[in-house]
């Protein structure tokens, strides 16, 4: 059975105080979540430590922001797996439109990162996703596939998230029609051959349309961006119906 898994990518906010004071006002709204969906922060590496020791005992997990390939060496500003996993980290996002947009990530660095990731002990989530412009051309499918063939080489797929972000969605309020969402991860199932693996869809996700969004028959949780910053609009979308 497919997990569902719901993860909050906080990206570059809070502080260690303000971390503190969201799972304050957090965590007791989800305590009658059912125990079979997944709860995942990703925060920034700042975060990570005083997250973990409030996190002790509860049911959330601990995500990062992103992982580097090699044990260690000269990475100037890099996270290696072994650095997170001893922080209680358990998930990563790897591959994120921002990564692949700002900072030069490729097909082929994400491919190294998950390999790094699963070799460390963590359980990658691998974002892929279409521009807008690739959109109108009719080109979804093709961007998508070639970011899998190439991204997932290598890679054990029983220890992998992988979460369809479209990137005209992402912080724009705008939100990929439902149907079309499970229309696109139903593909991605398809070309991972892997009928259990876990697939999100992240892009504007929000109290309003959660229900809709869970409520397809492929798409197994939700990766979410603004929304996961207040407490109460993160805790509706784990408790959604």
């Amino acid at each position: 059975m497919r997990k569902v898994i719901i993860a909050g990518n906080w990206k570059m906010y809070k502080t260690q105080g303000e971390a503190a004071e969201f799972l304050m006002e957090f965590m007791p709204q989800i305590d009658d979540a059912p125990e079979d969906r997944e709860v995942v922060l990703c925060v920034p590496f700042t975060d990570l430590t005083i997250v973990n020791k409030s996190l002790h005992g509860n049911r959330i997990r601990l995500g990062a922001q992103n992982v580097h390939w090699e044990e260690c060496g000269a990475y100037t500003g890099e996270i290696s797996a072994s650095m997170l996993t001893e922080m209680g980290v358990r998930y990563a996002i790897v591959g994120h439109s921002e990564r692949r947009q700002f900072f030069g990530e490729t097909d082929e660095t994400v491919n190294l990162r998950l390999k790094a990731a699963q070799a460390g002990g963590l359980i990658p989530i691998l974002c892929v996703g279409e521009t807008n412009q690739q959109r109108d051309a009719g080109e979804t499918e093709r961007v998508i596939i070639s970011q899998l063939e190439h991204g997932l080489v290598g890679v054990d797929l029983d220890r992998l998230v992988i979460a369809y972000e479209p990137i005209w969605a992402i912080g724009t309020g705008e939100t990929c029609e439902t149907t079309e969402a499970n229309r696109v991860i139903g593909i991605i199932r398809d070309r991972s051959k892997s009928p259990q693996i876990s697939i999100q869809y992240g892009g504007s996700v929000k109290p309003s349309n959660i229900d809709e969004i869970m409520a397809q028959p492929h798409i197994d949780g939700v990766l979410v961006g603004g929304a996961s910053l207040a407490a109460a609009d993160f805790a509706r979308i784990v408790n959604y119906q």
